[in-house]
């Protein structure tokens, strides 16, 4: 009989957050030797790596790291299957270890990243997601990074449930230092979505078929045609004060805008990131 307890059992599961039956399976094959049930693990895993690319990866979490002076920030989302892998210490340590690798290599598209190398290991980021992968047992997805350098940096990450890590986190950048505003204009970011910083952003043709919308929702409510032009600029500006972030009503004073608050405070918004898990 191997030489193994419940204990080890869940010593193993908590590490590498697989199922019971797998975990007292790597400890029969291994004799109960613990380092070679991960190994097991992680074997095994590898060769379900491909079943689980068509797999959703809903859950997971995302995490940042600032400069202490603000200089320069980063925000990374880490997307996995289930909430169970999400606040485990192995899935927050595969994130950790992602985004240290992206902030020392500078900002780049996802494809680059897992292109890119990791200099302690000679391999790829690709490959180290892949063990992550198999080790988990579920699909692990590096699904976006976002880096605002120059100004002064912030962030703020949001947890929607206590026992499970960050889901929404934000990252802004200010033309200056204000440590207060930044994080009111972060926690106002996130809990109201904006898209756009400015109207200016917004695509032409999002505005033309906004605008559309407007005309044909009016003309179906019976509007008076004289007034159509009006009704539907109002609704047009209603769709700006909803998606765009200098113009949305502040969340802890409703009473001004977004911009109001930042003119207030001195301070200028250069730009923002919001990611969500799983949207």
């Amino acid at each position: 009989m191997a030489n193994y307890t419940a204990a080890d059992i869940k010593k193993l599961r908590e590490l590498t957050a697989a199922g019971m039956l797998d975990c007292k399976k790597a400890l029969e094959e291994t004799d109960g030797d613990f380092d070679k049930a991960v190994e097991y693990l992680r074997v095994k895993g590898l060769k379900g790596v491909t079943k689980r690319e068509g797999r959703s990866a809903t859950n997971g979490l995302v995490t940042s790291q600032i400069e202490a002076d603000g200089s320069k920030g980063t925000l990374l989302e880490l997307a996995c299957e289930t909430d169970f892998v999400a606040k485990g210490d192995r899935f927050q340590q595969v994130a950790a270890e992602l985004l240290a690798h992206v902030v020392a290599t500078g900002p780049a598209e996802v494809p680059a990243l897992l292109a890119s190398t990791f200099p302690t290991t000679g391999k790829s980021v690709q490959e180290f997601v892949d063990e992550a992968n198999a080790t988990l047992g579920e699909k692990i997805e590096l699904r976006r990074t976002a880096t605002f350098e120059g100004g002064f940096v912030a962030s703020y990450l949001h947890k929607t449930s206590p026992d499970l890590p960050a889901q929404v986190g934000v990252l802004v950048q200010l033309d200056k230092a204000d440590a207060a505003t930044a994080k009111d204009v972060a926690q106002h970011i996130a809990a109201f979505a904006p898209t756009y910083l400015t109207r200016d952003e917004v695509p032409a043709e999002i505005v033309e078929n906004e605008r559309r919308l407007a005309e044909e929702t009016s003309r179906e409510e019976g509007k008076p045609e004289a007034a159509l032009p009006k009704i539907v600029e109002g609704r047009v500006n209603g769709f700006f004060k909803d998606n765009v972030v200098l113009e949305q009503a502040f969340a802890k004073d409703p009473k001004k805008t977004v911009a109001k608050v930042l003119e207030e405070a001195g301070v200028t918004l250069q730009a923002f990131a919001r990611f969500r898990v799983g949207v």
